[in-house]
């Protein structure tokens, strides 16, 4: 379905919350993008509006999760809707539906493997149909992962001639927390396994997302061990169940471009000796989420928590014969909120400027390179090759 006489480029679903504002204060300076702002309430996107200094005649759009008739009437209206109203699996359904159906790009910050995979089973096929590109997961989980490993395998292909068969991210260090959209999301989907187990099977599956293809045994990454290649310990990482998903699910896109043997995972590196040993064991002993002191959705840090925050992730591609290589990811601002809400936007635009066949997909199947050189060039990322 044509989109190129639609009202809008992006209109921002949710951006009366703490993480739709940032968005809102991110595109609000973009020259000649036409975008609109879009919840429940008028008088609350005005106040928003107001409040993040854009300009007095900013389009508000209402629209609501619970009336189908009001999302389908948004997204006639725009290229993208980029929404960051979760958890998804109680309030993306009738939205993803309404842009399958209108042709309309999407795009998320979802976490939530099981629905994931449930839209994809729902939806791809439309979506193939109408055009729609369907992009979750478009925040810290997971394009610093999904798009690291697809420029390492890029410069493995350059340097050796064929992609690495193994790949190791690893977090080297993080300042920032996880949101309290992504504890909600945990929240319903531990209620969503308990009535339906299937969703468990999704959960545990490294190959969830990539339809019927299921690949070589992965490593767990969910104890602490020694990497002599690193010299530091390493442990689990709480975003790895669904970043490895992703990254799969590109590699799977690509025609298994990674090969059909692709083995990764994931995990946080804590520094070497007996103290790097104890921080290991403190982590993987002591949940991330998943208690009274979880963000509750619409907090979040401090503008100069955000903008002091930062990540830094290795990943080490390796051969069986001995070869590495090496790429580092760094983002400039706290991954949960500062950068997370520079990646979404970036990647609504890139879905406007570029096109593409529909499908539910990923940030590294839909757009590759081409959001790579937007996110170094606008958001604060860098993608570096380190040997």
């Amino acid at each position: 379905m044509p989109t190129e006489s639609r009202e809008f480029d992006v209109i921002v679903y949710g951006a009366t919350g703490y993480t739709g504002r940032l968005v809102a204060e991110y595109l609000k300076d973009k020259a000649g993008l036409k975008w609109a702002m879009a919840g429940r309430s008028a008088d609350k996107l005005a106040e928003v509006r107001d409040l993040i200094g854009a300009a007095a005649d900013t389009p508000l759009i209402v629209a609501d999760a619970s009336n189908a008739a009001s999302l389908d009437d948004m997204v006639k209206r725009a290229k993208v809707v980029l929404t960051t109203v979760g958890p998804y699996q109680l309030y993306g359904n009738e939205l993803v539906a309404a842009c399958v159906a209108n042709g309309t790009d999407y795009t998320d910050l979802c976490g939530e493997p099981a629905w994931m995979r449930q839209k994809i089973d729902q939806h791809d096929d439309a979506a193939k149909a109408s055009g729609a590109r369907i992009v979750f997961s478009a925040g810290f989980d997971s394009i610093p992962f999904d798009l690291g490993v697809l420029m390492l395998q890029k410069h493995c292909i350059e340097k050796f001639g064929a992609p690495a068969p193994r790949v190791k991210g690893r977090v080297r260090a993080m300042k920032g927390t996880f949101s309290g959209g992504t504890a909600a999301s945990l929240k319903a989907t531990m209620a969503a396994a308990g009535k339906d187990p299937a969703v468990i099977g999704y959960l545990t599956n490294p190959f969830s997302l990539s339809d019927d293809f299921d690949g070589p045994p992965q490593p767990p990454g969910n104890k602490p061990e020694y990497d002599e290649s690193l010299g530091s310990w390493a442990t689990n990482f709480v975003m790895a169940p669904i970043n490895t998903k992703n990254v799969h699910r590109t590699n799977h896109l690509l025609g298994n471009v990674y090969g059909a043997d692709f083995v990764y995972d994931e995990m946080m590196l804590t520094g070497p000796g007996e103290q790097g040993e104890v921080i290991a064991k403190h982590v993987a002993s002591t949940p991330m989420m998943g208690g009274a002191d979880d963000p509750k959705p619409g907090e979040g840090p401090t503008k100069e928590e955000r903008d002091t925050g930062f990540y830094d992730v290795l990943f080490v591609a390796e051969y069986p014969d001995g070869r590495t290589a090496r790429l580092s990811v760094k983002g400039d601002r706290d991954p949960g909120y500062g950068s997370t809400s520079k990646m979404i936007s970036e990647t609504a635009m890139a879905l406007c400027e570029h096109d593409g066949p529909g499908g539910v997909t990923t940030p590294g199947a839909a757009l590759g390179e081409r959001l790579v050189d937007r996110l170094q060039k606008n958001a604060g990322l860098s993608f570096t090759i380190e040997g």
